[in-house]
């Protein structure tokens, strides 16, 4: 009866080692997407934003010295030049971590 425990004993502690390597590597794919598609909503962001101040910034200055799409368009270049900077930034910081 003894050396039966022991068995069941030693397979029960088997099963639990090969269930719990099991919800590691199933839990990893979750993480690493999550943390691509934040990574991605960042960069995202980071050329919108840059993109859309720029559009913003020359169309106030257009309305104020009343012309018609000159500072759009250079700070449209600008503000995207920007935002392509950034996410150049992003992905260089990203590098230095791994």
């Amino acid at each position: 009866m003894t050396e039966d425990r022991t068995s069941f004993d030693e397979r029960l502690r088997a099963a639990q080692k090969r269930v719990a390597g099991k919800q590691a590597t199933d839990q990893k794919p979750d993480a690493q997407d999550k943390s691509l598609l934040s990574l991605a909503a960042r960069a995202g962001s980071e050329m919108l934003g840059g993109l859309v101040v720029g559009v913003l910034a020359g169309w106030g200055l257009d309305r104020w010295f009343h012309f018609r799409a000159l500072f759009i368009v250079i700070f449209a270049l600008l503000g995207g030049g920007a935002g392509i900077l950034n996410v150049w930034r992003l992905m260089k910081s990203l590098e230095r971590q791994e």
